[in-house]
């Protein structure tokens, strides 16, 4: 009989330190989706334009680890922290330096909604924006409580967006049709 073993993050960044694009959620590896055209262009069309709106007031990471706990630290495709840079000398971004976390997912839709979402939801991450490739919607996930997000909205890509902790900032979070 196999037995399964469950990883803490020490061991996982031991274990898997050169080892592309995996993610440790709730103790288990999971080998990421590889990234497509639509998904790299999505990415950093965001990441552009949140460093742009943004500067001086957050820091943009992208694809960065996230220390959500002892055994989840996933990689999500960008993060808005809190500054300064020397803030995280020394250690990885943890959930109460996020202010927005952006997942962008096209094969890795239904993955993102059941597994990462209740995940950063437990977490208390504020905010998630998970960019929906396949519908070209932007759902919005806000209010965090109880594994769950209270606040969910879809917006179509001719609808701009806010960020929760910078309502005076609207985005395109698509390109114009």
């Amino acid at each position: 009989m196999a037995t399964r073993y469950r990883f803490r993050v020490e061991e996982f960044e031991r274990a898997f330190r050169d080892v592309p694009r995996v993610e440790l959620l709730r103790g288990e590896v999971y080998q990421m989706s590889p990234i497509g055209p639509k998904h790299f262009l999505a990415a950093m069309r965001l990441d552009h334009m949140l460093k742009e709106a943004l500067q001086g007031k957050a820091l943009v990471a992208v694809q960065s680890p996230l220390h959500l706990s002892e055994d989840s630290e996933p990689e999500p495709d960008l993060l808005v922290l809190q500054p300064p840079l020397e803030r995280y000398e020394g250690r990885l971004p943890r959930p109460e330096d996020v202010l927005l976390l952006v997942e962008v997912a096209d094969t890795s839709l239904e993955f993102d909604r059941e597994v990462k979402l209740p995940l950063y939801a437990e977490a208390g991450i504020p905010e998630v924006w998970l960019v929906n490739l396949k519908e070209n919607l932007l759902e919005v996930y806000r209010e965090p409580r109880e594994g769950r997000y209270r606040s969910i909205r879809l917006l179509s890509p001719s609808e701009p967006v806010s960020p929760l902790a910078f309502p005076e900032i609207s985005l395109p979070w698509a390109p114009s049709p």
